[in-house]
């Protein structure tokens, strides 16, 4: 069985550092994929800086907005992008440049963290900010709303300065045709899970859902990003939860850990599965979700604050495999990644439409070679009326012998991260045909038949 093992990992896919050769001299920091020129290929927002993306073969810089998440806020086609770190909004002109938008009065804060979501079920996307803190004068900032007022302008309709927020994303978890939030919340404070009441109002029930990612004897942990994915493959939307713990004199603190979606029958409530294989680090920062070697079960890619941290103890970046079964296991020199520096940036993209999901992280971005296995990727569009352009918040299902694989639209992840709204689904063995359930952010439902394997589908709500 060891042996097998072995020589699974060993012919299995791996990463190659290609950023040199494709012109890109990336700075740290969150990171952000999104197709602004609308040519079909993910281009780049890294350390703040917009790169583009020439069908996979070489990048080109193009501004320097800040970093950011990316949406469609006024459904012309081109995604626009927000900048929390600025708290600047920059318009897309058709992939030909950007203008930068006038907001609001906004409450001064720190931001490390944002998402796009229809919260409201208009049509437009809304933004949720999320603030954090001063450390040193002990001021937390506050987290606040921008509700789309049609495409045309912004209002800011909520604001808190409650808990010190570093990353939030958003999901339809519940199936109740609403986008919730969960933040992840730093200083041992707890994590936050919003339940939207369909018209962009929320209240925060974490605790009743079992979400809270602490351990008892503590109120919450040192969460830094979450992200959301359907781990088991049984078609619902479960939660990694980041934790950074200290391990010492301070106490053993709560650590990272799966929230298993048990599903309507217990009403959506989270199971707590723990670690699940994730091995005690003490600075885990920023979680990433994808099938990084096709076989239909997502991995995790989770970065650190400190390559050394306390007692000097290393800490670097790892990429976990999952097995299925709520085990995970280190894949990270077998896929060519060790030894990486310490960051926050991590956000899955294929960047040359290969059907292989490439990582950038710590100033770098990793080529996967790929396998055999096989693989479906989904590009949905909104009708710019009903729902958003951009589709976030969409949900796509599809059925692998007993299995169900969920994925969906999503723009922002992990602290201050933003995968590609391509949807990404691996096959395995499987050469298909399957067929694709599509739930869109308005409740429409709507089925594509007989999709064969090893292909890029365009879905336009219909």
């Amino acid at each position: 069985m060891i042996a097998g093992l072995l020589c699974a990992l060993q012919t299995g896919p791996s990463f190659v550092d290609r950023t040199k050769e494709l012109g890109l001299t990336l700075a740290d920091g969150p990171s952000c994929w999104i197709d602004y020129d609308q040519d079909g290929w993910p281009d780049l927002i890294a350390g703040g800086t917009l790169w583009h993306n020439d069908k996979g073969k070489r990048f080109t810089k193009v501004f320097d907005p800040g970093p950011c998440v990316a949406a469609d806020y006024d459904n012309d086609g081109y995604a626009d992008l927000f900048s929390y770190s600025q708290l600047k909004l920059w318009h897309n002109d058709r992939g030909k440049g950007f203008t930068e938008v006038k907001l609001p009065a906004l409450p001064p804060t720190v931001s490390l963290c944002a998402c796009w979501g229809d919260f409201n079920n208009d049509g437009y996307v809304d933004l949720y900010v999320g603030g954090y803190e001063d450390f040193d004068k002990d001021i937390t900032y506050p987290s606040f709303i921008l509700t789309n007022q049609g495409g045309k302008s912004f209002k800011l309709t909520w604001s808190e300065a409650r808990y010190r927020t570093r990353g939030v994303t958003a999901c339809d978890f519940r199936h109740s045709g609403s986008l919730d939030l969960y933040t992840s919340n730093y200083r041992l404070m707890p994590n936050e899970l919003w339940i939207n009441d369909g018209k962009g109002v929320f209240k925060d029930e974490a605790a009743q859902y079992n979400a809270l990612a602490t351990s008892p004897g503590f109120d919450g942990g040192h969460s830094i990003g979450a992200c959301w994915g359907d781990f088991d493959d049984d078609g619902e939307f479960d939660l990694f939860a980041g934790n950074f713990a200290h391990r010492d004199d301070r106490g053993d603190q709560p650590k990272s850990r799966f929230l298993h979606n048990q599903g309507p029958r217990y009403g959506y409530r989270f199971e707590d599965m723990g670690t699940c294989g994730v091995f005690y680090q003490e600075s885990y920062a920023s979680p990433a979700a994808g099938d990084f070697d096709n076989d239909g079960w997502l991995d995790l890619f989770f970065t650190t604050v400190y390559g050394t941290a306390s007692f000097g103890r290393p800490n670097n970046a790892v990429l976990f495999k999952n097995n299925g079964n709520w085990m995970f296991t280190d894949s990270t020199a077998a896929a060519g990644l060790a030894n990486l520096e310490p960051t926050y940036q991590a956000a899955w993209a294929d960047i040359n439409r290969d059907g292989q999901l490439d990582l950038v992280t710590g100033g770098k971005l990793f080529v996967n070679q790929g396998n055999k296995n096989h693989w479906i990727e989904v590009r949905l569009s909104g009708d710019g009326k009903t729902v958003n352009r951009s589709a976030i918040g969409a949900q796509v299902r599809l059925r692998l012998g007993s299995r169900v694989l969920a994925r969906q639209v999503e723009a922002g992840t992990g602290e201050g991260n933003q995968n590609d709204l391509t949807l990404h689904f691996g096959l395995g063995s499987n050469r298909g045909p399957v067929d694709l359930n599509i739930c869109w952010p308005n409740g429409r439902t709507q089925v594509v038949r007989g999709v064969k394997a090893d292909r890029i589908v365009d879905v336009a709500l219909g």
